[in-house]
């Protein structure tokens, strides 16, 4: 969708506080568009979308606390980095996407 927005305007606001039981998202995000849309459309109780921008495609949500979550990653180490490359190598990983 062209929206006239670049990339640094395309934002994702999740905002929320320790007394509301709900987080509110703001986004730009097309994947997490995707996915909060397909959840509130499953899942009605507890995540609903609030509000639609059709001239930048902007989406906003509100979902309940405990079905939202952040995921932390520790970094790959070197070590690891080169075992899953030989290991996607040795499996022709790549050749998969050509299909």
């Amino acid at each position: 969708m062209k929206t006239g927005l670049t990339k640094s305007q395309k934002i994702t606001d999740i905002c929320f506080d320790e007394k509301d039981p709900l987080i509110h998202i703001r986004t730009h995000n097309t994947d997490l568009k995707n996915r909060l849309s397909e959840y509130a459309e499953k899942y009605p109780g507890e995540c609903q979308r609030i509000y639609i921008d059709p001239e930048t495609g902007c989406m906003e949500f509100e979902i309940r606390k405990g079905r939202f979550s952040f995921r932390l990653t520790a970094p790959y180490s070197k070590e690891r980095r080169r075992s899953a490359s030989e290991a996607a190598k040795k499996n022709n990983v790549n050749s998969m996407h050509s299909l």
